[in-house]
């Protein structure tokens, strides 16, 4: 069995509302691709996108008239995140409709049913990002590529909105991007990939590729293994 797991960024799903010319065009390209041979099947990891963001910035401005903080408020904007993620997950698991024939994905260390053709994932837990959720199924179901799909097209060797010398890179080693990104992770933290996910794929040797989720046919390209825009982070 052919497992591809996409990692589909809540800014691709829901920028500021839900994207229903995006939904309807990545369902219908997902369809096609599982339908021209029966040995496949895809596991997509939903993002929180404008949901996640309008609340957390919500409780954030609550918490500057509070004066709570710490631990707990981290917790607490992990925990707005993650339902963001799973509203989103709902959405694009009734979207494939017959295809995704088991509940969301909440926790990937369970013992998760996969009957369909696509299963859907979302948020976890406090302290693991998405990112995180898709390199445990990558785990669990033996694929050997995540496909993270953002509002952006490459990684950059630095910040391209900050510094005008940051370059695109095509492929880029799991060592020198960890360098890149650093070790830790707080809700909401903006990197191509997250840094305690992508520890744990260079474990695991996996190969996660960065592409803009948009430009659906580049994704279809990546599925289907021919040449892509994008950046291929690999051991």
């Amino acid at each position: 069995m052919i497992t591809k797991i996409l990692s589909v960024g809540g800014s691709i799903i829901a920028p500021d509302k839900p994207d229903t010319a995006f939904l309807s065009s990545f369902v219908a390209m997902s369809r096609e691709w599982l339908s021209a041979d029966s040995d496949r099947r895809l596991i997509f990891v939903s993002g929180g996108g404008a949901p996640a963001r309008v609340y957390q910035q919500a409780y954030s401005e609550v918490l500057s008239e509070t004066g709570n903080g710490g631990e707990a408020e981290n917790n607490a904007a992990d925990w707005i995140g993650i339902m963001a993620t799973r509203l989103n997950a709902q959405l694009l698991k009734a979207c494939c409709g017959n295809l995704c024939k088991d509940d969301v994905v909440y926790d990937p260390t369970a013992d998760v049913q996969f009957t369909g053709k696509i299963l859907v994932a979302s948020g976890w837990k406090p302290g693991f990002s998405t990112d995180n959720d898709a390199v445990l199924l990558a785990e669990k179901f033996q694929a050997d590529t995540v496909v993270n799909l953002s509002n952006i097209e490459k990684v950059y060797t630095d910040d391209p909105r900050k510094n005008p010398d940051a370059k695109p890179l095509d492929t880029v080693s799991w060592a020198d991007f960890r360098k890149m990104v650093g070790d830790s992770w707080t809700p909401g933290k903006n990197t191509p990939f997250d840094p305690i996910a992508s520890k744990k794929a260079e474990q695991l040797n996996l190969t996660v590729i960065c592409a803009a989720g948009k430009n659906i046919e580049n994704i279809r390209s990546i599925l289907d293994g021919k040449a892509f825009t994008g950046t291929k982070i690999k051991n």
